[in-house]
């Protein structure tokens, strides 16, 4: 009786054995499925990743001039002439903020869409109504618009195109005096920047009075 009761308990070892081997090939066939997922879910961000920093670093925004409207010896509006950088994407303007600051106070402006002209009229400072502007909204007036991206609705700028960005500082900040250090930025919803940053002069005598470069 005894070889019998060997063989049944060989027999049992074999069979708890073989369960153990399948159980582990089927743990490790479920690791590596979990691993193969969380690699391709690591990659994709890794690939969303890399285009989010390709476009933050080569797209963005320029200013390339600011000129100032002087009413009663202070600066009453601002006109800052705004393009792509070069190689730029699309920047939509209606996701664009001007941040600005006269050193005492920070104001942020966001496009209202009824302060639109399609270019000039009547002179630069004059085209806009700037009664209408506050001390949270800024305008636009294109200057050069090779495709016509850049509409009131839909004010989207790219490569070649010139608009200048209408502030009116009186609402902002009583005015800009003489003497006084001005810096912002205008932040796109993504990319790089425009700088600006000025010091308005000693006196201001003539009525347009040009503050950067």
């Amino acid at each position: 009786m005894r070889p019998v009761n060997l063989r049944i308990n060989s027999g049992a070892i074999g069979i708890g054995a073989l369960i153990i081997f399948i159980a582990m090939i089927l743990v490790a066939g479920i690791t590596a499925s979990v691993i193969i997922q969380t690699m391709n879910q690591m990659q994709n961000r890794a690939m969303e990743t890399g285009r989010e920093t390709i476009r933050d670093i080569s797209a963005g925004i320029e200013v390339r001039q600011v000129s100032g409207y002087v009413v009663d010896g202070k600066i009453d509006q601002l006109a800052i002439y705004i393009a792509p950088i070069a190689g730029s994407e699309s920047i939509d303007l209606s996701y664009t903020v001007i941040k600005i600051s006269n050193g005492r106070k920070e104001v942020f402006l966001s496009y209202d869409d009824d302060m639109f002209s399609d270019g000039i009229t009547n002179g630069l400072f004059q085209t806009l109504n700037s009664s209408n502007l506050t001390s949270s909204t800024y305008g636009i007036i294109v200057i050069r618009d090779s495709d016509d991206s850049c509409s009131a609705r839909y004010p989207v700028i790219d490569d070649g195109d010139l608009v200048v960005l209408m502030v009116n500082t009186t609402k902002c900040f009583s005015g800009i005096s003489p003497r006084t250090e001005v810096r912002g930025s205008v932040v796109p919803e993504f990319g790089v920047s425009g700088i600006i940053s000025f010091v308005t002069p000693p006196a201001l005598i003539d009525q347009i009075v040009e503050l950067q470069p």
